[in-house]
Formats: structure tokens, C-alpha cells, sequence
């Protein structure tokens, strides 16, 4: 009777999602700065098309809701490599210490999405000038996490933000807050974050430097006077995310976890994220399936589906290697791949 009561408290969550997600029809696509701190972070999460907001019980609750890392038990260390769009790459690397019941726990991590050298091109040397230069965009913050209550947790990140290209680069700070709840039903959870907020984005450096004549009707005055284009502030993408998901069956050999998201960005239409995970053979073997985006008919991003497997090395010591596949419609498919440490 108990999973058909959590089966009916996660089907009302959803359709009253659709509802929110069908009203909104306005897309602000492109309006905002930073965008790789949008790319889904950790396989397990992405096999499980991004509803992990309720879950968040590993490393990779610092992106997506800090509140989480209070529910480590250990010392955790994740690193996770996911092969991007065109050739992108990116990375994350992060370490989760519990410092007791009563102080909670810690996390630091960085982000980096780099890329290949780009050839330079100009208007006169359309086909390249023969140099070549290089962008990319990073991310370190600094998590916080505490359990109020044996039901409630609540967390944060601060995190600094930088992106370059060639010679120009913009940087700032940003807040993620999160909050994790146990709802009076056993082994249902509700989750909510909110990430990116912070301050605008405006790119600055040497290659916005031209040679400018401030007077062009005067004769005689200085045709090339030093001056800096001024380009305009860009919103961080700030987004707001609820959860809830519900170990539907749960053994001491096996479980199953459903989960469902709802995310508002502030540049795209509010959507919804879907997810299953079951753990066999005394939980060390996992398969994940999900779908992402439901509601925006514009997003390519769309299945998931994933494995993991963790093995103990030695007393003490849990290793945890996960995979996520994910379609992207008519881009190149992605892939995930992270491996992660338990002391």
C-alpha cells in the first residue's frame, strides 16, 4: 500500500508540473551570459535526464542543489568528463568533507569547458590569417551544507565565474541555494534550488581596444585615439528548480527511485525532467533511463539512459564508475563518463 501511495503523490506532482510548464509559451533563448553553467553535471544525474534535485546523495549535489552534500556520510571525491557539442569538452572535479552532524559539510569544485585552438578569420582574410586562438569558460565555488533538522537540510555555493576568448574575458560571482526535504510519506523527497544568481557578465580586454577619430568633421586633430568598445551586461542564467522523487521499492538488495523535475530558466521556457534509476544485486550494479525538456518544443535534448557500478577496494575505500548517453536530436549525441572515490 505504501508505494501506491508514493505512485499517487508523485503522479499529482506531475500533472500539476504540466500544467505550469503548458502555461508558459515565451522563450528567451540567448538573452544570458555564461551558458555552460547550464550543462548538466555527473553522469548519474544525466542518465536520469537531469531530476536529481530531490535526490542530490553525492558530490554532484554542489550544481545541483548544495543542500545535498549535508546527506554525505563520507569523505567523496568525483571527477566527471562529458564530450560536448562541436568538439567541446567538459570537466568537473570535486571533493565533499562531512564535518560532523553539528558542523555539516564542505565541498569545493571547478568547472572547465575548453576547446581546440580556432583559426583566426577577418573580414579581409576571410579563409584565415594563419594564427589561431583559444576560448573557454570556467567555474570554482565553494559549498556549504547543513542539517537542520534529522527532515531538512539546507545549502549554498559561492562560486566565481570566468570566460575568455583570445584576449577578452568576462568574470564574476554567483549564489546557488538549495533546500532538501523528507516528507512525511517514508522515502519521499522534495527538493529545491535555485542557481546562477549573481551579477552580469560584461566581456572587456585588449581585442576590444580600436583606433577611433572622436571628431571626424574636424581637419588637423588625431585620427586614432586609443578607445575600448563598450559591449553590453549579460544576465547570469538563473534558474530556479523543484523536485520530488520517491523510492518507489526499496530492499536491502535492491532499489527503485522515481524522480521528476520542474526547471524555470530565466531565458527559456519552464520545462520538466523525468527519472528512473534501479540499483540490483545489493545495490552495487544500477540502470538509469530519462527523459529531459518535457514541455519545451524547442530543446533537443530529449532521452537518457545510463549505468553505474561501485566496488569496494578496500575497507574504507568505494569506488563508483558512472555513464550517461544522452540524444540530442539533430546535434551529435553526448556522453559522460565519472569516476568517484568514498573514504
Amino acid at each position: 500500500m505504501c508505494y501506491r501511495l508514493k505512485l499517487i503523490y508523485l503522479a499529482v506532482h506531475f500533472f500539476s508540473l504540466m500544467n505550469i510548464a503548458d502555461a508558459q509559451l515565451v522563450s528567451k533563448v540567448g538573452t544570458t551570459s555564461a551558458k555552460f553553467l547550464t550543462i548538466p553535471v555527473g553522469a548519474r544525474a544525466t542518465a536520469l535526464g537531469g531530476a536529481f534535485t530531490s535526490i542530490s546523495n553525492d558530490a554532484t549535489a554542489m550544481y545541483w542543489n548544495p543542500s545535498g552534500i549535508a546527506t554525505l556520510s563520507s569523505l567523496e571525491v568525483t571527477m566527471s568528463h562529458t564530450t560536448w557539442l562541436a568538439d567541446i569538452v567538459v570537466n568537473f572535479g570535486g571533493v565533499v568533507v562531512p564535518l560532523g552532524s553539528v558542523w555539516g559539510a564542505m565541498g569545493i569544485h571547478v568547472t572547465a569547458m575548453t576547446m581546440g585552438e580556432m583559426e583566426i578569420t577577418t573580414e579581409e582574410e576571410p579563409e584565415g590569417t594563419g594564427g589561431t586562438f583559444r576560448a573557454g569558460s570556467y567555474a570554482i565555488g565553494i559549498s556549504y551544507a547543513r542539517n537542520l533538522t534529522d527532515w531538512f537540510s539546507i545549502g549554498g555555493t559561492v562560486k566565481y565565474i570566468n570566460e575568455t576568448i583570445w584576449n577578452s574575458s568576462a568574470s564574476g560571482f554567483a549564489v546557488d541555494l538549495g533546500t532538501l526535504l523528507k516528507t512525511p510519506i517514508p522515502d519521499v523527497r522534495f527538493g529545491v534550488s535555485v542557481s546562477n544568481f549573481g551579477e552580469k557578465l560584461q566581456m572587456s580586454g585588449a581585442d576590444l581596444l580600436v583606433q577611433k577619430d572622436i571628431d571626424e568633421q574636424k581637419y588637423g586633430n588625431n585620427p586614432a585615439i586609443n578607445a575600448y568598445l563598450a559591449t553590453d551586461r549579460f544576465d547570469l542564467p538563473l534558474t530556479l528548480r523543484t523536485g520530488l522523487s520517491a523510492d518507489v521499492i526499496k530492499r536491502e538488495s535492491h532499489l527503485l527511485t522515481l524522480a521528476v523535475d520542474a526547471a524555470y530558466p530565466n531565458d527559456n521556457v519552464e520545462f520538466i525532467d523525468l527519472g528512473l534509476e534501479y540499483s540490483f544485486f545489493d545495490r552495487q550494479f544500477s540502470v538509469r533511463g530519462g527523459y529531459r525538456s518535457l514541455g519545451n518544443e524547442e530543446a533537443e535534448q530529449r532521452w537518457s539512459m545510463g549505468a553505474g557500478v561501485q566496488h569496494t577496494l578496500l575497507p574504507g575505500l568505494t569506488l563508483r564508475v558512472d555513464y550517461a548517453f544522452q540524444t540530442f536530436g539533430r546535434l551529435r549525441n553526448i556522453q559522460k563518463l565519472d569516476l568517484s572515490l568514498q573514504f
